[in-house]
């Protein structure tokens, strides 16, 4: 299966394999815990060594993104292609808290190689799956002759993203024109298992509240006033109980508007995965499986839109009875989302029915917290279409298809840039992320810069603007 210039590809990674992991071990040891205010003169000296390690790789552009809060890192290579399409890559340069006392075998900022795998914090979160382009773009290079990229190559590499991006939308839109581009790839995502290359096509949005309920101006005794007054607890466990029907559907009016569907092609990808169902509950430290009717496990946290209760307080919780009726209760509901979906309506649409559904004498309020779109790229677009044939010579396996349950920032870059968000990842669930003892796989990661050598070469061959 292998090729000429593969077998090239191959060579110029293994003959600088050793430098590479020494200089990801050199970033590794730079604490950027962006959610640690001490931390912040680590978060910027990472961007730093980022933007130097860019231009040492041959990027004519390498410069450091202040923002209202911590820096982000950017560089581009232009094309001497005429018509070459624009890509973005993005990932995050800031980590997770990490200490030796949490439970590490080693020091979690001094990164060891141990049974092919490089522990340290960042090695798979992102550090790891952000450096393995440094060295994918010098092998695509190295292979096919040229003095610049197939592409028109740009990175932008986050130091907030362990803290919820909070200013990352801003920069976004304050940046746009430096930014623009034809599709963004993502290199902060995983693949199936260590024997499954799969590449993901999407990932859910989100959205939170909180629904705060008031009815008697302070908690009143039970035996006086109970069963003639509105219990906002009783009200709180009313709502709670009402969100779902008998099929394990949301019950809010409007909820599904706009989803799209999976189809049958997509459900057929899904079942190729080789999934342990009891293995999987296992891990969820649950003892059943329970969801919206008519759907598999993974098409339920991948594909469908969902509502949860993630807590319910009210009146007195401690020891011993307390006969009241309560002043106030409190509910908190999150709501994943999947491509179609608009939170900003699905929040118009939660806050009418819980509004229609509350008796007189409860007063309310809802906080929302904020919203991430879903994304989805589709299964027949050129730019996935490249990254499948790329990661699959590298892998020399057939490439399978995921989607994610949970939500990042790569719905703000398909929103604001208004291009298709790829993902391309090496990580595996073993891997530890924001856990103790997080690695790398370090054949998988040079997987990951073999696939980033083809890529750019098949996107600048199948993909003109």
């Amino acid at each position: 299966m292998s090729t000429e210039p593969d077998a090239v590809v191959r060579a110029y990674i293994d003959a600088h394999r050793a430098a590479f992991l020494d200089d990801l071990a050199e970033w590794l040891r730079i604490p950027s815990v962006s959610a640690d205010p001490e931390r912040a003169g680590d978060v910027a000296r990472s961007a730093e060594w980022l933007a130097a390690e860019l231009s040492a790789t041959g990027f004519p552009v390498a410069e450091v993104w202040p923002t209202e809060g911590l820096p982000a890192v950017y560089a581009e290579w232009p094309s001497a292609d005429p018509g070459a399409p624009t890509v973005l890559v993005y990932g995050h340069h800031d980590v997770q808290p990490a200490a030796r006392a949490d439970g590490w075998d080693t020091e979690p900022f001094e990164p060891v190689v141990r049974d092919g795998r490089m522990y340290g914090r960042g090695a798979a979160d992102d550090k790891g799956q952000v450096f393995f382009h440094t060295l994918g773009v010098r092998a695509h290079l190295a292979a096919t002759g040229r003095d610049t990229p197939a592409v028109n190559l740009k990175l932008l590499i986050e130091g907030e993203e362990e803290s919820g991006s909070p200013h990352f939308a801003a920069l976004l839109r304050e940046r746009a024109d430096r930014l623009a581009c034809d599709a963004v790839i993502v290199s902060d995502t995983g693949m199936w298992d260590e024997r499954t290359p799969t590449v993901c096509t999407g990932m859910r949005g989100l959205t939170d509240c909180q629904i705060d309920l008031y009815g008697p101006d302070q908690d009143i005794h039970s035996g006086s006033f109970g069963g003639a007054v509105p219990n906002p607890a009783t009200e709180a466990a009313r709502l709670a109980a009402a969100l779902h029907d008998e099929d394990r559907r949301v019950t809010v009016p409007g909820f599904y508007d706009g989803v799209i569907e999976l189809t049958d092609r997509e459900r057929a990808l899904f079942a190729e995965l080789p999934f342990d169902e009891a293995a999987w509950l296992r891990a969820a430290k649950s003892h059943a499986l329970l969801g919206e009717a008519g759907y598999r496990t993974l098409e339920r946290v991948w594909a469908r839109p969902t509502a949860e209760v993630n807590g319910v307080v009210g009146g007195y919780t401690g020891p011993g009875g307390k006969t009241i009726v309560p002043s106030s209760a409190q509910l908190k509901l999150s709501f994943r989302l999947v491509a179609g979906q608009d939170p900003a309506a699905v929040e118009r649409a939660v806050r009418a029915w819980v509004a229609g559904r509350l008796p007189d004498g409860i007063r309310h309020e809802i906080t929302f917290w904020g919203a991430t779109r879903p994304c989805l790229t589709p299964l027949d677009h050129p730019a996935l279409q490249s990254v499948v044939r790329s990661m699959g010579r590298a892998f020399q396996s057939k490439i399978l298809f995921t989607r994610e349950g949970g939500s990042g920032p790569a719905a703000d870059l398909q929103d604001v840039l208004e291009v298709p968000v790829l993902f391309l990842g090496i990580s595996v669930p073993s891997d530890g992320w924001h856990s103790v003892n997080e690695k790398v796989e370090l054949d998988l990661l040079l997987k990951g810069v073999e696939t980033a050598a083809y890529l750019w070469g098949d996107l600048g061959e199948h993909w003109h603007r």
